[in-house]
């Protein structure tokens, strides 16, 4: 064989590598399905394995790593991904911090991102940075209006916060604080605790001197539950709430009887059962929550439906994106976020998601219901 013909062969041979590789979208997921966040972490995990394996005629690789909860291993994870598996779209992380750190690196490689943490200052205020970053959860903005419209309603007038010591719990003290005003409720007390904390003696002393009416405890997974078990322990009879970041069965294994009585925001998915066949979100929420426990058993996790939603529009998407670009490439990428932005009416299993150009979350009131823990369930409140 000369060497002319061998060259060719082998330009051939690299062509059609090539052209494997773009002939599938991939997609980069880092998760916490360890650490502190690993309630929360492993059922979006598990959701992964119920996404469809094709869309509009191309196969979907679902490239799936664990970020231990830890904000350095998630941005290693993210940058591993897109140089080395080249994905097309990133989903992640599980929590806050680690997907604030993300967007740097999503934004200078321009691959869209949809992260499942809650916090609204993922996609807010809108630059040129969180132009490709894109959420499922609802922003924490959502929830702390509906808290403190349920404390109005309930003769609430003073409340002592306590929330984790990073991004997640300074986002809550501040959103919560601006309605709170709103509503002439006093914040007395405003603490922190870590997510690994083994106790909150001195935070729930100093809260309980405040003589609040109610605590608001800013946490998710079952680290939220050590403030609450304090307080139950302490023997503080005030109305105690906490945000949707603890809407699953593990905190209410953790937190046992201690956690009876609280009052908490949650995505319809957390009751999808108990909402009227009127309300348009019930049918796709019943939809996930019917496919993950024949899958996976025991009970579905609304931080399990904030990664089937980041599915939903990728399907929606994809399809769209394929009109202007091929896997693999920044045209495809582009075209991937552009459509992602003009996602409409959407059904997902939280909400009706309605995007735009300064909106990348979509949700309304739709998104949010309030939740009493009752008998060791959630009980949706009317």
């Amino acid at each position: 064989m000369d060497f002319k013909r061998a060259s060719l062969l082998a330009i051939a041979a690299a062509s059609l590598v090539a052209g494997v590789a773009q002939a599938q979208v991939k997609v980069g997921v880092t998760v916490s399905a360890t650490g502190p966040a690993a309630s929360l972490g492993i059922p979006e995990k598990n959701t992964f394995t119920l996404m469809p394996k094709e869309i509009a005629g191309k196969k979907i690789e679902y490239v799936v790593l664990d970020d231990a909860s830890d904000t350095t291993t998630a941005v290693k994870n993210t940058r591993k991904l897109i140089s080395e598996d080249k994905v097309d779209v990133m989903v992640g992380s599980t929590v806050t911090p680690n997907s604030l750190a993300m967007v740097d690196v999503v934004a200078e490689n321009e691959t869209p991102m949809i992260t499942m943490a809650a916090s609204a200052r993922i996609i807010e205020p809108m630059d040129a940075k969180r132009a490709w970053v894109f959420k499922t959860p609802q922003n924490d903005s959502h929830m702390a209006t509906a808290i403190a419209e349920h404390m109005g309603n309930n003769n609430v007038k003073t409340v002592a916060f306590i929330g984790f010591a990073d991004a997640y719990g300074d986002s809550w003290a501040q959103e919560f604080a601006k309605v709170a005003e709103l509503r002439k409720i006093k914040v007395v007390a405003n603490e922190r605790f870590a997510r690994t904390d083994t106790s909150v003696t001195g935070q729930v002393l100093k809260m309980m001197g405040a003589n609040a009416d109610a605590v608001l405890i800013a946490g998710s997974g079952t680290p939220a539950a050590l403030p609450a078990k304090t307080l139950k322990e302490r023997g503080y009879k005030g109305k105690i709430y906490q945000t949707h970041g603890v809407a699953n069965a593990d905190f209410l294994r953790v937190c046992g009887k201690d956690c009876e009585g609280t009052f908490l925001p949650a995505g319809p998915l957390l009751v999808a059962e108990q909402l009227p066949d009127s309300n348009p979100v019930k049918k796709p929420a019943l939809t996930y929550k019917t496919a993950y426990e024949k899958a996976f058993g025991g009970q579905v996790s609304t931080f399990g439906g904030h990664a089937w939603d980041a599915g939903l529009i990728l399907q929606h998407a994809i399809p769209e994106a394929l009109k202007k670009g091929q896997p693999g490439t920044k045209e495809f990428r582009k075209a991937l976020r552009d459509a992602m932005e003009q996602t409409r009416n959407l059904p997902v299993s939280h909400g009706i998601m309605n995007m735009s150009a300064t909106d990348h979350l979509g949700f309304d009131q739709r998104a949010r219901v309030m939740v009493q823990i009752v008998d060791g369930k959630w009980k949706l409140l009317k």
